[in-house]
């Protein structure tokens, strides 16, 4: 599309464009970094940086214009709201292209579950996926705006953090397959408080299907499959419940905690090893098979993809072997009670007799419940017969560390991310094994990057 155009569609105003006709030919961006030659900038506001602060560097850099709330001093499409405007010419471009979208969404899995269908599907047609976790109003639009009409199949990962969330990005991008995953205690204090709550939500997807439509709906969780009743379109169960459609059988536990089972698909059977970690990696990629299936993939061709895939996401179970045989394991881009528990058990089987250190910190948004749900991880940490607990931060992480301690496990706490750094590299002895899990907003991150470079 031409400047011109765009700006027509977004009823805008061009300033400073010397070529109303210039074309835009690459993908847009909200972060200047990621600019390249061809495409559009999009000048957004964060809680500590002004995108129209760097218009003129984006341009430097290659970018035709910059989608932008005022003048900028270089070429740019003047709109009263940058971000409806990012969703308004995604949805004008998707109208114009052949492609297949396929929205998931879920409390837990999301990534690696749009990983792992992206990995399957591009092996036998052009396909566009969420690049890390980009799943919100600015993300969602810029993925769409990276499809081009070659593309056939549009993956679409939508997050929600609260009502409404999913309504709005099914707005922008309609699906014809809806994929949902799981309901759990993600975001539930921004839903109302409880999972019939994040199931409300959540069910947003399903209701935006279409009648030819397929819903596709995990037969392991009853709040997904009562979604079933917020939709005219198809419905395919997936799961190890014996009535799914899509199943798991024979599954086990292989070298370094690596899952494998038969895949059952309308199709037939086949098997899938799994160069992931841990036994909650068999339901994301029954998610995948699941959508593949409906995309009219073999059980046979899917099995292929995933025995092929790999982890494509940093901060989900990425893991650093140093040196000295300690492994570190970087699980903190995220954590609600569900991710922590299936996050604790693969680092259980992964360690196997080696010494277990886990260094977790706060599950953000958890409303009321929230220091009953940390006393509870404090208890598994115990049950699994975890070695080492560092837990950080005030408050909630104190009630994980009161559980566990009265057991074999020793106990310890670190006020900050710091802290928590100079324990832990006090403790670690080569052959440990280090867990790092926590919401992505305390930055515990941190701590993992820095354990893993010693």
């Amino acid at each position: 599309m031409t400047l011109a155009e765009i700006a027509r569609v977004l009823d805008a105003s061009l300033d400073g464009v010397p070529d109303p006709a210039a074309p835009v030919t690459g993908p847009s961006a909200v972060d200047s970094r990621e600019v390249v030659p061809g495409g559009l900038f999009a000048a957004t506001v964060g809680a500590r940086v002004d995108g129209h602060d760097y218009a003129a560097k984006a341009v430097a850099d290659g970018a035709v214009a910059v989608l932008a709330a005022r003048p900028v001093g270089v070429p740019a499409i003047v709109v009263a709201d940058v971000q409806a405007a990012l969703g308004v010419l995604a949805r004008h471009v998707l109208e114009r292209l052949d492609c297949t979208v396929i929205a998931l969404t879920g409390s837990v899995g999301k990534t690696t579950t749009k990983d792992l269908l992206a990995q399957v599907l591009e092996r036998y047609a052009p396909t566009v996926s969420t690049d890390r976790s980009f799943n919100n109003e600015l993300g969602l639009p810029l993925t769409v705006l990276r499809a081009d009409a070659g593309t056939r199949y549009l993956v679409l990962e939508m997050g929600a953090g609260r009502k409404g969330d999913l309504t709005y990005l099914t707005g922008i991008a309609p699906p014809q397959v809806s994929l949902v995953l799981n309901v759990g205690a993600a975001h539930v204090s921004r839903m109302g408080g409880g999972l019939a709550d994040v199931a409300e939500a959540k069910g947003e997807l399903v209701a935006a299907l279409p009648p030819d439509g397929h819903a596709l709906l995990n037969a392991d969780d009853p709040y997904v499959v009562a979604m079933a009743a917020r939709t005219t379109a198809r419905v395919l169960l997936y799961g190890r419940s014996p009535g799914a459609g899509v199943r798991a059988e024979e599954v086990c536990l292989g070298d370094g905690a690596r899952p494998s089972f038969d895949l059952v698909t309308p199709s037939g059977r086949a098997r899938v090893a799994l160069d992931l970690i841990g036994e909650h990696q068999v339901a994301n990629a029954l998610g995948a098979a699941a959508a593949a299936t409906t995309l009219g993939l073999s059980a046979d061709e899917i099995a292929a993809g995933l025995n092929a895939a790999t982890r494509r996401s940093s901060g989900r179970f990425e893991i650093t072997d140093r040196p000295d045989g300690v492994t570190v394991i970087n699980d903190a881009y995220n954590a609600n009670p569900e991710s922590m528990r299936a996050g604790l058990h693969a680092f259980s089987a992964l360690a196997g007799d080696r010494r277990t250190i886990a260094v977790l910190g706060a599950m953000g948004q958890q409303a009321d419940a929230s220091l009953a749900r940390h006393e509870q991880v404090g208890r598994l940490v115990a049950d699994l017969g975890i070695d080492v607990l560092i837990a950080v931060g005030d408050g909630d992480p104190l009630a994980m560390a009161r559980a566990a301690s009265g057991s074999r496990v020793a106990v310890h706490t670190a006020e900050d991310v710091a802290g928590a750094t100079r324990v832990a590299t006090a403790l670690i002895a080569p052959g440990d094994v280090v867990f790092v899990k926590a919401s992505s907003e305390y930055g515990l991150g941190a701590c993992a990057r820095a354990l893993s470079a010693r």
